[in-house]
């Protein structure tokens, strides 16, 4: 527990003692560096059920408090802030307590219950850009962080597989692709596929312009293009099952698989279970109908059903048009049913999809509320903003989107000059280098894309985000390599406890303070569904370990009690940075 946890009882306990009544709450902030003090009671909000000057409030709780409190050394009032000065002592038996927790901070899982976690998402063809990244890495670095605050998680992904934009690349593939393989290319699967995608949009544009030219209208020449109405043709053959076409669709989409496998292990992301909407773009149907019946929905003249959402500030929705066909609402209130079915202990679920779908994920969780489904109440919207790159900064393959892999490699190769112009790399190998520019490059870029709260948009700087100082990735790594090194160079350390009798420095004391709020760290982030609140109490925690390394001597210290409590300590100042980061998916290097 934290501190804040251990006085909150003891100050309401105070509260009922002298003035009779049970405060609801107890409002803490830190105590101003220009007062004595560890935390700080804010008085002011008791006002509102005790009656009396706040100063005098204040020193009559901080009274108590030294008289009945162990850990209370003193207290002193600054108008209606009460600021209480924590013994020694206090820090250093919560240091003995979790020396020897590798996991600290981490709770096991303590609930039947499950989440499932939905990312990436992907369409079968083309290959994952700059904004799969960011979903990417949000929807991981989630669900690590709702396991480590003690929840039972799956982590998935529904893949787009099926649909004309599918249908494109088999097409154009088909017809300019002389049988070109990723093998015989010396291309990834989806990067081959997409360069049919592409190549089908040049083909259209080229014949939408040709029968302009001849005197049909742009609109009408955009429906009649002869390449889309086969690519038309070949969706319907798909979807009455005809072999040659479900041939194709299986081994171009086999290899557009392979190609995200090869990103998804780049970039350090991994899934538990995978749908497939060629499996799931049937399921709902049968479920709007048992809701029709229950007068959940409802008929329109034309046939179509609707659910009306007016009461809850929404509009009327459809969910199965005049011929009995689905929309996605439909597809993804059956999918989201067939995922409960599948594992019978989810008890929510996480959508992380760009914010541009808000509008249709708060009417899928009104609709599966109204069907009945209890876990409907546990369902989130992990919704995000774009990210950007300042213009020109990279080019991507097709000229509108940048590609995952090629800012994979430039976040690489970014590192790598840095790295270089710093000039720290004397002894290691050519494959030390290699591993140690990919653990620093896609820190950065993970780091720098998670450290911002997931509503807002970014606009990403490569060359900013591998900077060596100030809230960055490979900032941090370098903190983590330095404590490595410390602890390489620290000879016969003991590591059983350290004596509560110690004197602590005021930086020792900040230093502990801040690896306590860990633990409600990893909760308050898991509440959150933010990734940033780690990021960022990482960022304190090691501007607290610098600020210590450079005011209070580790190694030279003369007194062996002293010298060994403070590697011990930076010990766990480095297992704390690595348990944080290893939430965010990104790694740690033993040296830099």
């Amino acid at each position: 527990m934290s501190l804040q946890n251990d006085l909150t009882q003891k100050v309401i306990e105070a509260v009922k003692q002298l003035y009779q009544v049970e405060l609801p709450t107890v409002e803490f902030q830190p105590t101003r560096k220009d007062f004595e003090g560890d935390i700080t009671v804010v008085v002011f909000p008791m006002l509102r059920q005790i009656k009396g000057n706040p100063v005098q409030i204040g020193t009559k709780i901080g009274e108590y408090l030294v008289e009945n409190v162990d850990e209370v050394s003193k207290c002193n009032v600054v108008q209606g802030f009460l600021n209480i000065v924590i013994e020694d002592g206090y820090y250093l038996n919560f240091f003995n307590n979790i020396i020897d927790e590798t996991d600290f901070g981490y709770v096991k899982s303590q609930s039947d219950d499950a989440v499932m976690v939905e990312y990436s998402s992907p369409n079968t063809n083309k290959p994952l850009h700059l904004g799969h990244i960011r979903n990417n890495l949000l929807g991981y670095s989630v669900a690590e962080i709702l396991k480590a605050s003690g929840k039972k998680v799956y982590k998935t992904q529904i893949i787009n597989d099926r649909g004309i934009h599918i249908c494109k690349s088999m097409l154009a593939w088909q017809k300019f692709g002389e049988g070109e393989t990723p093998e015989s290319s010396g291309l990834k699967g989806d990067h081959l596929v997409g360069k049919y995608y592409v190549a089908f949009d040049k083909a259209y544009k080229e014949q939408i312009a040709e029968l302009v030219e001849a005197g049909t209208p742009k609109e009408k020449a955009e429906k009649e293009a002869p390449i889309l109405l086969e690519a038309q043709e070949m969706l319907r053959k798909w979807e009455a099952g005809d072999d040659e076409v479900v041939a194709l669709w299986k081994k171009m989409n086999g290899w557009v698989y392979d190609g995200f496998d090869i990103t998804y292990k780049n970039l350090g992301v991994d899934f538990d279970t995978l749908y497939y909407e060629s499996d799931t773009y049937l399921l709902g149907r049968d479920v709007v109908k048992d809701g029709l019946e229950r007068g959940v929905f409802f008929k329109k003249e034309d046939g179509s059903v609707w659910i009306d959402l007016t009461d809850e500030g929404l509009d009327e929705k459809i969910v199965l048009r005049s011929d009995g066909t689905a929309v996605y609402m439909t597809q993804d209130i059956g999918t989201a049913i067939q995922r409960v079915t599948d594992h019978p202990d989810i008890n929510g679920m996480v959508y992380t999809v760009g914010n541009e779908q808000d509008y249709h994920f708060k009417v899928l969780f009104l609709i599966l509320k109204k069907l009945g489904y209890a876990w409907a109440e546990q369902l989130y919207h992990l919704s995000y903003g774009m990210v950007d790159l300042p213009s020109g900064k990279m080019k991507s393959r097709e000229g509108t989107v940048v590609d995952a892999d090629d800012l994979i490699q430039n976040m690489e190769d970014t590192a790598e000059s840095i790295s270089q112009e710093l000039g720290k790399l004397d002894g290691y190998s050519e494959e030390e280098k290699k591993q140690l520019y990919r653990t620093i490059g896609l820190g950065a870029l993970k780091y720098y894309i998670l450290k911002v709260d997931p509503k807002k948009r970014i606009l990403f700087n490569p060359e900013e985000s591998v900077d060596f100082q100030g809230n960055t990735g490979p900032f941090i790594q370098y903190t983590y390599a330095r404590i490595q090194s410390i602890l390489r160079k620290a000879d016969n350390v003991s590591s059983s406890s350290v004596q509560t009798s110690l004197d602590l420095h005021e930086k020792e004391k900040e230093l502990l303070k801040q690896i306590q709020l860990f633990p409600e760290t990893v909760q308050l982030a898991a509440e959150n569904f933010s990734p940033a609140l780690i990021a960022n109490y990482t960022y304190d925690l090691v501007k607290e370990f610098n600020s210590f390394y450079q005011q209070v001597s580790i190694l030279g210290e003369t007194d062996a009690q002293k010298k060994n409590f403070r590697v011990q300590l930076s010990k766990k100042v480095g297992e704390v940075i690595q348990s944080a980061f290893r939430l965010l998916g990104i790694d740690v290097p033993e040296r830099m």
